[in-house]
């Protein structure tokens, strides 16, 4: 991000040095009303469906608030039709002034919208049939997805985890802010999780799938832990990974990334990655990192 520069008629000293700038957005029907609401359960100060010409004149009005307002979420997606197109300016115009946002991007399976729509009996806010409107938007929002800070895969979640994972991303319990770690373990016949940052395929190593005996075990018991962790294969894997997060994570938190998503899969996401996962979440903590750790299909048969 850029710089912290004073903006134009405002007083540098009047700048919130701890203010939160979200820009929530993503998807129709992927789970922004609910974000919203948990936001400001949260303590953020949210505006819902503003033309993005007006952000950067609502950023001067919360700096003149002079710290009376620090968090602050607003929610833009395609509702807004033609004023939309304009988001990239308002943003561009956010960073020239030194004000730090992050993105917030809410996505989930064209499956899954299409079974949501059809739940409430909605119309796509693009019109047409739901599933173009559906494919129709993520092209429009793929620029902007790909400039997300953090990118919530709201596919498999309830409203509570979604809940959870807002609160264990903003809440700050230290009086600090530290990069937030989620490692999620899934299957490969289940697909990549769709807000993995880095992802790690760790179906090369001994699979407890051919034992009969460890077959039907989850991936978190004692009998399944041992059989990954013992072979040679994993020994070496593992340190790899994490000299290499040991790296990685650093330049992360110094370029001002605030969350990480570690995706680590196997086949079906049942043993390996869940042992592999744990193993990691155990490492990041150790490091003093924030982590919360997801088994995506670890119960699937």
């Amino acid at each position: 991000m850029a710089r912290r520069q004073p903006v134009a008629g405002v007083p540098a000293s009047t700048i919130p040095e701890e203010m939160e700038f979200l820009i929530i957005t993503g998807l129709s029907g992927a789970g922004k009303s609910l974000a919203t609401q948990t936001l400001e359960d949260l303590g953020f100060f949210c505006v819902d469906n503003l033309p993005p010409t007006l952000i950067p004149k609502f950023a001067e009005i919360i700096q003149e608030s002079q710290g009376r307002i620090r968090r602050v979420a607003l929610v833009i997606d395609v509702r807004g039709g033609e004023f939309f197109d304009a988001l990239g300016t308002a943003l561009a115009d956010l960073e020239a002034s030194g004000i730090r946002f992050q993105i917030v991007f809410l996505d989930a399976s064209d499956e899954i919208l299409v079974r949501r729509f059809e739940e409430t009996r909605r119309k796509h806010p693009l019109g047409g049939s739901i599933l173009d409107g559906i494919r129709t938007e993520r092209r429009r929002l793929q620029p902007l997805k790909e400039q997300a800070h953090k990118i919530i895969d709201t596919s498999t979640l309830t409203a509570k985890e979604l809940k959870e994972e807002l609160a264990d991303t903003f809440v700050r319990t230290d009086g600090r802010r530290t990069l937030a770690v989620t490692v999620t373990t899934f299957g490969y016949k289940y697909g990549i999780p769709l807000d993995a940052d880095l992802v790690f395929d760790v179906r090369f190593l001994p699979n407890p799938y051919y034992v009969e005996a460890l077959r039907p075990l989850p991936g978190n018991s004692p009998e399944i832990r041992e059989f990954v962790l013992r072979s040679r294969q994993t020994v070496e894997f593992r340190q790899r990974l994490l000299d290499m997060l040991a790296y990685l994570l650093p330049q992360f938190t110094a370029e001002g990334k605030s969350h990480l998503t570690v995706a680590i899969g196997c086949t079906g996401g049942k043993h390996r990655s869940v042992v592999i996962g744990e193993d990691l979440a155990e490492f990041l903590r150790g490091a003093g990192y924030a982590v919360r750790v997801k088994h995506r299909d670890m119960r699937k048969e």
